[in-house]
Parts: structure tokens; C-alpha cells; sequence
């Protein structure tokens, strides 16, 4: 729960009685540690809990940070600390950063905290989404918008989550919303606002960098979405930060279990934006243990590299494309097999012209006569040429494999012969035999595809004839190129109905090898559903499944990126209005037949709140998340089956305790400005206890240069976390 600004630290009433002689009596509990450092934090109202203590050093090939958080006594230990000279200081919610000392593992080390002498300067430590929290929206009476002559909302957002879901998505989506670089401006009006987006926009890659130009020139595009009324609730925004609004809220520092978290982190990539990162096999997470940290770096097509164990980093240059030598490739996500080769998709950077990319696709992803997945579906229309990469750290080789059907995020299924699955694609969902490719290498006989149908006839099948389905309205069928804008409102019940709008994060069932994926639409939000059968495509059937709707039409919760499956079978959603989704099916009364097209299972939804702050006069979370992921291997130490997602916004991982059923966040407050991604667990000593193993997670925010330390930062950084049983457990 959220303090008010006047409670600056945190104190122990029975040690203050005592006076300064509790603080020895502290200290003498404190077990030495012979890779490590102990002691106590003290400052002038006593003992501090709750507070991080940051161990720092150079020493290394490249620079290593450690953190630890103390315990109700103001303890602390911090183990494993690899040899060499350390700047340690303590960082915590009313303080500010003490003056760091320098020590070396096996040190006892007490350590003298710093109060904040305001709440405008404690407030500089807060995460981001407790200073988005004090944007004001337009209200829910203001909805639907009237446009530029009325209240300048634009009339396209009918109510205010969807208003909230393009705010996000749009701002969201590279870097974090409410940290310095996007609150503290030295001109708060209108007119500045739109300059610097329009000068973001001509400034490309170096100052958004994701995805190319595309998303640089959808920062402003994004905001003149709104309609005037963007701009100006910006502009509002960080004038009367710049005045000096403070928070409504204050965050609590790290409580019970929270405390319990080992952070390591190092320096990696070279200065460059990162994306996606992988550590292990998801299906058998001591695949690659103690091995290499690899993640994405986009721009320029690298394969970034860590070693944990000789903190080494390095980067491996992926191939061009093949006769299309001028066309880099665009790296964005990778997964490691069980032989720990890394499987990489390339979305390709620029979007192009439909003929050339069918000229650039093979024959055989369009030509029914010769592949019967064309002959089901062909397909020729993408805009982006895309393929995947396979990299060998063993022979130090890459190979690339083109592929008929968009590719953006993958996961292994566990079938015999080890299908690769793919997210990415507006009308389909496509996948690679990693076994048949490893036997023939051969593209054609290694891949296949089938089309998002549902069974809305209710026969237990899909109609083999495509032309006899409902399709969606106004979109792309088998080799045309036309914008989706949506489903057929009255479809044909006698008939099944086509899906299309996109997938992006997607995930495949330990249970039953089902496929699931996001679908890629900021509002509503739905996750699919798709069986392929034992004689795909003919057999392949879909299910779209939405959260709850309220009686005024909004959602329960909303702004979905991704489904993640545990082993029982559920599907866990992260919302980003502020909402853990957990989505049985078996609880589904209806999952085919005419009424089967989304909200048709409200009963197998149950949403769980995460706490932090919600943006001014909502119930939304003022926070971020890009993917999540189910632990289903404990490679954390909450318990096999927990759901878990990073807080982008709130440098932190947000995860749901089965335990005590509350919904924790780990906070990463150094370098602040956390943004991640995605994130894996692995395995590196089954035998080793919380030592042994630990989650991974990377700082992905685009504009590297953002984060604490701005361009002279060593950023970005990865991340490995830790949970042990106490704050004083070596």
C-alpha cells in the first residue's frame, strides 16, 4: 500500500529505545561472509529496512553491479561477489544516495544512510509510473471523443480504455513514460512538445531505434492520433511537474519475500539498444547451465553475448540475407533448443512493396500444386521480408532459412519432431520441424502453416474450401494485400469464420501442444487458441477467447501482449490496465458453434490486481508490460506454475505469490530506468539450491542513453535474480 510523503524512512521503535547500542548488537548478528559483505544500515532515525545496497566495481572485463535489500533489523549480506574493488552505497525510498565506500569481499561493512531532506528529492528515486500516475486523462464523460471542434479527443476512441490502450502502446512501447527524460523538459508547452516529437521522428534509429524509422515516425503519429487533446494533456503533464507536483503516491520499500532477492547485473552490448534475451531450453531450463546469456541487438544485426561465469561480452555478426546482401537483417527474438543453438526470427527492417516480396519468397508458399499448405492457404502478400536464422555456438555458424509465413516471437511445442511455432503473422500461424530440418535440410519439407479459422458451424471441424468461410471484413485474404480493419459483424452461422488482426506474444502448451497467441490489437484484447491436429492444415482449428465486459462495453481488463501456458494448462495474461488474467478453458461452457467469437466464456477468466499506482481519476495502472511468462520449472524460487511479468514501468518483476495469493513486485532501482522485455529462468546446478538458479531479464529500453547515467551510461545491462530464503541467507 502506498505511504504518504512524510514517511521517510522506516524504524525498529524498540532499537531506538535502546539508543546506539543496538545498533552493535545489530551489527554482532550479522554473519561474516568470505565472498561477500555484511553489516548493518543506520541513519539518524535508526535502523533501515527495506533499503537496497549497491556494490559496484570496474574490476572485471566489464563493469558488475550487486545488490541486496536489508532486513527489519537494517541487515544485511551480500554473497558471491566475484574479487576486486567495490563503490558501495545504499539507495532506498526516502533516502537518497549515501556517499560510496570502498571495500572488497569478505569485509564487514556498516553503512550510514542518507534521509532525503525533501520529498521533492526523495521523489527523483521514484520508478516511473508513480510520476505517469499524475497525468491527467480526459475523463470517462468525455468519451466518445468529439474531435477538434469539440474536446479535442478524436472520435475514434469511443471510451477511455481504449484511450489509455493507444497511450501506452504508442508511448510505451520503446522506453518507459514518466522517467527524467520524458518528464523533466526545459519547454512544457504544446508547441514544444510537438517539436520534439517531430524532431524525434526525423531522428530515426538514434533516437528511438526500434524497428527503424517506422517507429520513430509513429511517435508522432501516434499522438496525432488522439486528436489535439494528446498534446495537450502532455503539455499539461510535465508543466506542473516542472512547477513542482509532486507523486500522489509514494512507493513502499521491499517487503517480506521481496527482500529475499539477489540481483547481479553487468554491463553488455556495447552501449547499443537491446531486445529480446535467452539463457536456456523453456522446455528443460539446465539446458546450457553456466553458458552463455544471449540477446538481440537490432540495429545492427548482432547476436550480443555474456558470460557469467568470466563476466566476458561479445557479439557474433549474423548473415545477410542471401543475394539481398544490401538488406541487414533485424534480429528481434531468439530461443535456444536442446542442443543450445539459438533460433533467431528477423522480421526485416523495411516494409515493402508486396511484389517484391512475394518475388523474394519461395514458389512453394503460394504454389498449391506443389505444397499442400499453399494449396490450404497460399501465401504471398507480407509486406516485410522476413525470415529465420539459426546459429550454432558450437561450430560458430549461422544459417538462414526462409520462411512463407510472418515470423516475430517463437516457442518450442513438444511434439516428436520438435516444432518451432511463430507469432507474427496477420491471417496465420506457421511453425518449422526443427528435427525434419536438422535430417533434410530442406525449408519446404521442414515447415507448415495454417489460417486462424473457428469453428463457428460447430461440427468439430474446419471446411476444407476457403472460399465458403465467413471472412473478416475488409481484410487480406490468400494473396491479396488490404488493411484489417475487423470481423464481419453478422457472420453466416452455418459457416466458419476466418480470424485476422495479428499475434504477437505466443506460447505453447506443456499439456497438450496447443498454440497460443496474443492477439495483436491494443483494444480489445483476445487470446487465441489453435490445435493443429494430427493431418495439419486440414485438421488445424482456432478458439478466440476475450476477458470479461462490463455492462457499460468496456473490459474488465484490457491492453494484453502476450499468453503465457503453466502446466496445468492455464493461460496467464499480463493486462496493462493493471490486471494478472489467469484463463482456464476447461471452465468454458461454449468453445465452438455461432456464439463462439470471443466473450463467449466470461467464466474462465480470474483476474488478479497488481498493486502500484493508477494513472489520475482511473482505475488503470499507471504501469508496463511488455511480455510475461509462467515459471513452470521454478527457476526463481516462488514455486513451480508462477506467472511472472516485468514491470516496465515500475523497474521492477511483477509476480503473483501462489503462496500467499498477493502479487509482488522486485524492484531493480539500479541504474534506474528498468525496462524489460521479456525474461527467462534457468537452471545452472539442480543440486545448488537458490545459487543454483535464477531468472534472466534484460534493460531493453530503446533509447539506451535514457536510463541512469544518460549518454555517458554504460548501458544497457543484464539482469539475473535471485530469491533466497531470507535477507541474511549466504
Amino acid at each position: 500500500m502506498p505511504t504518504k510523503h512524510i514517511l521517510l524512512s522506516t524504524v525498529v521503535p524498540a532499537m531506538l529505545l535502546l539508543g546506539g547500542s543496538a545498533y552493535a548488537a545489530g551489527a554482532a548478528d550479522v554473519p561474516k561472509v568470505a565472498d561477500g559483505l555484511s553489516g548493518v544500515v543506520t541513519s539518524t532515525k535508526g535502523p533501515e529496512a527495506g533499503v537496497w545496497v549497491i556494490a559496484e566495481t570496474d574490476s572485471l572485463p566489464t563493469r558488475y553491479i550487486k545488490i541486496v535489500v536489508t532486513d527489519d533489523q537494517g541487515r544485511y549480506v551480500m554473497p558471491q561477489m566475484p574479487k576486486g574493488k567495490y563503490k558501495v552505497w545504499v539507495r532506498g525510498y526516502g533516502l537518497v544516495d549515501s556517499k560510496p565506500v570502498d571495500s572488497a569481499p569478505g569485509a564487514q561493512l556498516n553503512l550510514t544512510a542518507s534521509i532525503a531532506p525533501s520529498a521533492a528529492a526523495a521523489a527523483e528515486y521514484y520508478p516511473a509510473s508513480y510520476w505517469l500516475q499524475i497525468m491527467h486523462l480526459p475523463g470517462e464523460k468525455e468519451f466518445p471523443g468529439t474531435g477538434p471542434k469539440g474536446n479535442g479527443v478524436a472520435p475514434t476512441f469511443k471510451n477511455q480504455q481504449q484511450f489509455v490502450s493507444q497511450l501506452k502502446s504508442g508511448c510505451m512501447l520503446c522506453h518507459q513514460q514518466g522517467h527524467e527524460a520524458t518528464r523533466k523538459l526545459a519547454n512544457s508547452s504544446v508547441e514544444a512538445w510537438y517539436e520534439r516529437l517531430k524532431s524525434a521522428r526525423a531522428a530515426g534509429d538514434q533516437t528511438v531505434g526500434n524497428h527503424g524509422a517506422g517507429i520513430s515516425m509513429s511517435m508522432l503519429n501516434n499522438m496525432t492520433s488522439f486528436g489535439p487533446r494528446g498534446l495537450a494533456v502532455f503539455a499539461d503533464w510535465t508543466s506542473r511537474i516542472e512547477k513542482g507536483e509532486l507523486p500522489a503516491e509514494t512507493p513502499h520499500r521491499p517487503e517480506g519475500i521481496e527482500r529475499n532477492v539477489v540481483l547481479s547485473i553487468w554491463d553488455w552490448a556495447f552501449g547499443r539498444a537491446l531486445h529480446d534475451e535467452i539463457t536456456t531450453d523453456r522446455r528443460n531450463p539446465t539446458v546450457n547451465a553456466n553458458g552463455l546469456v544471449y540477446a538481440l541487438a537490432p540495429t545492427t544485426g548482432n547476436i550480443e553475448t555474456l558470460d557469467p561465469v568470466t563476466h566476458q561480452v561479445a557479439e557474433v555478426k549474423l548473415p545477410a540475407r542471401p543475394g539481398k546482401e544490401q538488406m541487414n537483417v533485424y534480429p528481434h527474438n531468439p530461443m535456444i533448443d536442446s542442443k543450445g543453438r539459438v533460433w533467431v526470427t528477423d522480421i526485416g527492417q523495411y516494409t515493402l512493396p508486396a511484389a517484391l516480396t512475394s518475388e523474394m519468397r519461395p514458389n512453394f508458399c503460394s504454389d498449391g500444386n506443389i505444397n499442400k499448405f499453399a494449396k490450404y492457404w497460399p501465401v504471398n502478400g507480407e509486406t516485410r521480408d522476413r525470415q529465420l536464422l539459426l546459429f550454432d555456438p558450437a561450430t560458430e555458424s549461422s544459417v538462414s532459412i526462409p520462411n512463407c509465413f510472418g515470423v516475430h516471437h517463437l516457442a518450442f511445442a513438444r511434439d516428436e519432431r520438435d516444432s518451432l511455432v511463430f507469432s507474427g503473422d496477420r491471417d496465420a500461424v506457421g511453425w518449422i520441424e526443427a528435427k525434419t530440418f536438422d535430417e533434410t535440410k530442406n525449408a519446404e519439407k521442414s515447415q507448415g502453416w495454417c489460417p486462424l479459422v473457428l469453428d463457428t458451424n460447430g461440427d468439430g471441424k474446419i471446411t476444407p474450401d476457403r472460399t465458403q468461410w465467413n471472412q473478416p471484413q475488409a481484410s487480406r485474404g490468400a494473396g491479396e494485400d488490404i488493411t484489417v480493419s475487423g470481423e464481419a459483424p453478422k457472420p453466416d452461422a452455418k459457416k466458419d469464420t476466418r480470424i485476422t488482426g495479428g499475434s504477437y506474444g505466443m506460447d505453447t502448451s506443456p499439456v497438450d501442444n496447443a498454440i497460443w497467441l496474443d492477439r495483436l490489437s491494443s483494444y480489445p484484447t483476445a487470446i487465441v487458441r489453435v490445435e493443429r491436429g494430427n493431418n495439419a492444415p486440414e485438421t488445424c482449428k482456432s478458439e478466440i477467447y476475450q476477458p470479461p465486459v462490463n455492462k457499460d462495453g468496456t473490459y474488465q481488463a484490457f491492453l494484453g501482449r502476450s499468453v503465457s501456458i503453466d502446466s496445468k494448462n492455464i493461460a496467464w495474461v499480463m493486462f496493462n490496465s493493471g490486471h494478472m488474467g489467469a484463463f482456464d478453458r476447461t471452465k468454458c461452457k461454449v468453445t465452438s458453434g455461432p456464439t463462439a467469437t470471443g466473450d463467449q466464456c466470461p467464466e474462465g477468466w480470474k483476474l488478479y490486481d497488481v498493486p502500484g499506482p493508477k494513472m489520475a481519476g482511473t482505475n488503470i495502472s499507471s504501469d508496463w508490460s511488455y511480455l510475461n511468462w509462467v515459471d513452470v520449472y521454478d527457476t526463481f524460487g516462488l514455486g513451480k506454475d508462477t506467472p511472472m511479468a516485468p514491470g516496465s514501468n515500475s523497474d521492477s518483476l511483477i509476480a503473483l505469490n501462489k503462496a500467499d495469493g498477493k502479487v509482488h513486485h522486485f524492484t531493480v532501482p539500479y541504474p534506474r530506468g528498468f525496462f524489460a522485455r521479456g525474461l527467462d529462468g534457468r537452471i545452472d546446478d539442480p543440486t545448488g539450491g537458490w545459487k543454483g538458479k535464477g531468472l534472466w531479464m534484460a534493460f531493453a529500453m530503446t533509447p539506451a542513453w535514457q536510463q541512469e547515467g544518460g549518454l555517458e551510461g554504460k548501458g544497457p545491462q543484464m539482469v539475473h535474480l535471485q530469491l533466497r530464503s531470507s535477507p541474511l541467507e549466504q
